[in-house]
């Protein structure tokens, strides 16, 4: 990439705005030119903003420790002026999340979100970048829609498929059409936007509801799996999901133990064979943050592990285990994904590179 790209992050001071900052701080194509979080931190250097809500393992980036944070709100066509394109991160209202980040696409600024309100907008490309990259052909009609030239708006998936979806959707794609899915997740705190220090009651604990997850999980796939037509992504009718999502006293990394049910079975080494081959368009364009390899498989039974596999490739790549027959489906296996890199800012990164290399930020 010849040039670099002035990014801002709307939602800087919450748990996902700080993992962007960390991920940007010395990202190949991507410069940090605006930090933007609600009216009570605006105005405030980043530090002082951030206070002791800042919950990364390593300090905050030098080069924005003294940034002055602006209006998320109040400042959409100030930051629009600044920047190529802006990660959204709010914590607000779903209504009002998707009347704001509309604002920033008809300011002729790029949406990259993060957020779950614009996710089944027919005409907003859903993105895991690896599996459905062609769903970007869809901003054209967007743009056409909102009368913009550059502004749109794209988002990744919600960070509990992000494991057991790249693991489902190659194998179908290969011909071997999935058919059933039943899935039990087990969610880091981190995905609530916590720590143990911040949510003691987690310590020892599971937690067996997480509000609206279970709903994304089920639905969200459906799109992945749909076609652009016409003007909109039409969901598809296949797979069957069902799914049920607890949260469990892990910092970060969902784990997902999945049914699966085929049309068509295929062997345990096709599937195996299928996981390691598959690359997607982020390993082809060799993008920064796509791991080398996307799909991992582990052979030991008590693998993979959270504590030891959710940082694989820099929390990019996915891990998977103990592929087995099953009585009453046809298979089942576990797998794991960190949800605050691959599931939601790291996600979202690749997403925006995949953007900027098929020229939509220019």
């Amino acid at each position: 990439m010849e040039k670099k790209y002035k990014v801002g992050i709307i939602g800087a001071t919450g748990m996902v705005g700080q993992r962007f900052i960390c991920l940007l701080a010395n990202h190949p194509w991507f410069d940090i030119t605006v930090l933007a979080a609600s009216p009570r931190s605006a105005g405030k250097k980043y530090t002082e903003a951030v206070g002791a809500k800042w919950c990364m393992e390593e300090e905050i980036p030098e080069s924005v420790k003294n940034m002055v944070v602006m209006n998320a709100t109040d400042d959409v066509e100030i930051i629009a002026e600044l920047v190529d394109f802006v990660f959204c991160a709010v914590d607000m209202k779903k209504d009002e999340i998707k009347a704001l980040e509309e604002r920033y696409a008809k300011a002729e600024c790029p949406v990259v979100s993060n957020n779950s309100a614009h996710r089944h907008t027919p005409d907003v490309p859903m993105v895991l970048p690896e599996l459905n990259p062609e769903h970007t052909e869809i901003i054209a009609s967007q743009r056409k829609r909102l009368g913009t030239k550059r502004g749109f708006i794209a988002v990744k998936p919600n960070c509990s498929l992000q494991g057991y979806v790249p693991a489902l959707f190659p194998v179908d794609k290969a011909g071997y059409k999935v058919k059933d899915v039943l899935v039990c997740t087990y969610q880091a705190i981190s995905g609530a936007g916590k720590t143990f220090d911040t949510w003691p009651e987690m310590v020892d604990n599971v937690i067996p509801f997480i509000s609206g997850e279970e709903e994304k999980s089920e639905k969200e796939p459906l799109k992945i799996w749909g076609k652009v037509d016409g003007d909109v992504i039409k969901d598809s009718d296949r797979p069957n999901f069902t799914a049920q999502c607890l949260r469990v006293p892990v910092s970060n990394g969902h784990m997902g133990a999945v049914f699966v049910r085929f049309e068509n079975k295929p062997s345990v080494e096709e599937m195996k064979k299928i996981w390691k081959e598959y690359k997607g368009a982020p390993q082809k364009l060799n993008l920064p943050s796509a791991p080398k390899q996307f799909l991992n498989y582990f052979e030991e039974d008590n693998m993979p592990q959270t504590k030891l596999n959710r940082n694989l490739e820099n929390g990019m790549a996915i891990s998977i285990g103990r592929l087995r027959e099953d009585t009453q489906y046809d298979y089942k296996f576990v797998c794991l994904s960190h949800n605050t890199l691959r599931g939601a800012a790291g996600g979202a990164v690749l997403l925006a590179e995949l953007l900027c290399a098929e020229g939509y930020m220019d």
